[in-house]
């Protein structure tokens, strides 16, 4: 196969694979924006905020990582796992005396004229499913962090690939026309008979 050939395709293979990256990129770029800005205003509009952080409402080693946000609105995906995981669920301890919501109610199916077990059952259940919303809240803000960080690798690798097509291109119109990148096989030479 002739060098220049060779170098012609190389190289405008990268330039195509450097065009979808480049796509990709503005894809995963598109759907971060769009995660963060969804989460961003669902949580904003819900106006959770933290309790200052020297409030005794987050007083002990239990709610520690909630005085990084206090008093701050609640608007990323890193804030609702917070307040999800270190606020909620040690609240939702105390109140169930470390049972869940569904070990609680199927006692409260076995009791149904126990009031205050049905009240606790009700504030558990509540409790879980805000829980629940707000890790969900996390788990797509993640998926936008991690769309960022495929975008990002998505333009880096557009980019060297472009710059190595350059070179291929270059490369091409420095090498003569009769230069082969891989030499042909000897043809074996037949033994004469005289």
């Amino acid at each position: 196969m002739r060098r220049r050939t060779f170098d012609a395709l190389v190289a405008t293979a990268g330039l195509l694979i450097a065009g979808l990256l480049l796509v990709g990129g503005g894809l995963l770029t598109w759907g971060h924006n769009f995660v963060t800005n969804e989460v961003h205003t669902q949580l904003a509009a819900q106006k959770i905020v933290f309790p200052p952080a020297n409030s005794p409402a987050v007083a002990g080693a239990a709610f520690a990582p909630m005085r990084q946000y206090g008093g701050q609105l609640m608007t990323t995906g890193a804030q609702a796992q917070v307040y999800a995981d270190h606020f909620i669920a040690n609240h939702l301890k105390e109140i169930g005396g470390g049972q869940t919501y569904a070990q609680l109610s199927a006692k409260s199916l076995a009791q149904p004229k126990n009031a205050a077990l049905a009240a606790q059952v009700q504030t558990m259940f509540r409790g879980e499913t805000l829980r629940g919303l707000l890790l969900n809240a996390y788990a797509f803000w993640t998926i936008g962090q991690i769309m960022l960080y495929a975008a990002i690798a998505a333009f880096a690798g557009a980019g060297l690939l472009l710059i190595l097509a350059i070179f291929g291109f270059i490369h091409l119109r420095r090498t003569a026309p009769e230069a082969q990148i891989f030499r042909p096989a000897a043809t074996p030479v037949q033994a004469s008979s005289f």
